[in-house]
């Protein structure tokens, strides 16, 4: 049986599943969650698929402000973490 749950994250790192976002609201809540990161500061991002286009669009708005990594990368688990750079 996989855990799904989000893996552990330090007091930098915010956690934001959105499986639980209808999905009308997804990119608006994710957009809105990581304006209101500060520089050093990263949102734990969950989802049930690889969000290749919401990826290019956040590259595309941030530009380098925003540091992207996958910290799980398996089909039903995808967790990434966006971190704000200065």
């Amino acid at each position: 049986m996989t855990d799904h749950a989000l893996p552990m994250f330090n007091e930098n790192i915010y956690p934001f599943d959105a499986r639980g976002v209808a999905k009308r609201f997804r990119h608006a809540a994710i957009f809105g969650a990581l304006s209101a990161l500060q520089p050093g500061e990263a949102m734990r991002f969950c989802n049930d698929h690889d969000p290749l286009p919401l990826l290019q669009q956040l590259v595309d708005y941030f530009g380098d402000r925003i540091e992207i990594e996958y910290v799980t990368r398996e089909p039903g688990a995808i967790v990434i973490d966006f971190r704000i750079v200065a």
